[in-house]
């Protein structure tokens, strides 16, 4: 199929970096945009990814081939709303939300199902905006589709093909199964971490002594509870459903692991971490995907003058960049006192043998 006219309705972190792709790949390519904000639009123009300079009139998208919404989930079901009967029969709508379950809903109840494929593109960042999309923010990523029952297989083989010139994955999934997936991957996750963090909370003492030995461990799982509390406030409303199946199976898997301990049931609990270890060893990484790559180190360093600055030149000179350098203050969970993370890993691997070299003891993870 070729591309003559695209649509994005809100032009954010995620619709920017789609919107830039598709710029690189199709030069001739009309894009429009509309968003909250006109000064969004009147940047986009100036950079030369789309072809309005203020935001377009939602009659403007009716002969798009593909409209993306990419605006939250209830803003997305206004718009829907707005554009039924409004744009051409060819047009295929769709979304770029974490959720599916509510948009699928309103799709059907408008009679949209034959011109709707959801979506939901599993790559970020902490950053929003127009400002930090990045054209290759997608590479590698899983990007979920979610068609409906009318929609026309040629029209998600198309769909599928367009994702996957993005540099993306793509994965079909049922619009409830998907929901559930993410729920267990990721909302309920982030659930256990904000519960956690507020439960050492309370427990802490007054000399903050938890807080102050928090490492390794602790702050590896509840790195994302520093998310955004109005994002998840919005996910959690609305993947209730899901989210709520999956807190009521983990407080039962909770509740057999405190079972096995009140017990002193040393098979159960063997059982139980060697799976769970064996399961998340088996996992795959995606650069820019569900998992998150990285290329880190450990290394003992003694406590002396200069230790770090030494490590830093002996790596420097030999042309390679640190990503993060970090002391490990409680080392239950980590072997070494000094964490090292490269870019990448060629570099790693250069770092290794460069400081096994100067004779430091490395701990690869």
């Amino acid at each position: 199929m070729k591309l003559q006219k695209i649509g994005f309705i809100g032009l954010g972190l995620i619709g920017g970096s789609i919107a830039k792709r598709l710029r690189i790949l199709h030069k001739d390519l009309v894009i429009i945009a509309t968003a909250g904000h006109a000064a969004t639009i009147e940047a986009a123009y100036k950079e030369g990814l789309t072809d309005n300079a203020s935001p377009c009139e939602l009659s403007d998208f009716y002969d798009c081939d593909y409209i993306f919404l990419c605006t939250p989930v209830q803003k997305n079901m206004e718009y829907l709303r707005l554009l039924k009967g409004h744009v051409c029969d060819r047009c295929i709508i769709t979304d770029v939300g974490s959720v599916k379950t509510d948009i699928h809903r309103e799709v059907t109840a408008l009679g949209m199902e034959a011109q709707f494929i959801g979506g939901h593109p599993m790559a970020g960042s902490e950053k929003t905006g127009l400002a930090n999309a990045r054209e290759f923010l997608l590479e590698n990523a899983y990007y979920i589709l979610t068609p409906t029952a009318q929609t026309d297989p040629a029209a998600l083989e198309d769909f599928k093909e367009l994702v996957a010139s993005l540099g993306a994955i793509p994965m079909v999934l049922d619009y409830e199964q998907h929901d559930y997936a993410t729920a267990a991957i990721s909302h309920l996750p982030h659930i256990i971490a904000y519960s956690l963090v507020n439960l050492v909370k309370s427990c802490d003492d007054r000399q903050e002594t938890m807080k102050t030995i928090a490492a390794g461990g602790f702050k590896d799982i509840t790195r994302i509870a520093s998310s955004s509390p109005v994002m998840w406030e919005n996910i959690c409303l609305s993947n209730q459903e899901q989210i709520l199946r999956l807190i009521d199976s983990f407080c039962e898997e909770l509740g057999q692991m405190r079972s096995a301990i009140a017990a002193s049931d040393s098979k159960v609990l063997m059982e139980a971490f060697t799976s769970a270890k064996d399961y998340r060893d088996s996992l795959t990484l995606h650069a820019n995907g569900t998992l998150k790559q990285v290329y880190e180190l450990y290394m003992d360093l003694l406590d002396e003058a200069g230790g770090i600055a030494t490590v830093a030149t002996i790596l420097a000179s030999n042309h390679l960049s640190i990503k993060n350098i970090g002391i490990i203050h409680n080392r239950e969970f980590e072997d070494g006192v000094l964490h090292l993370e490269m870019y990448d890993s060629e570099s790693l691997a250069a770092a290794i043998t460069l400081l096994k070299k100067h004779h430091y003891t490395i701990y690869e993870r």
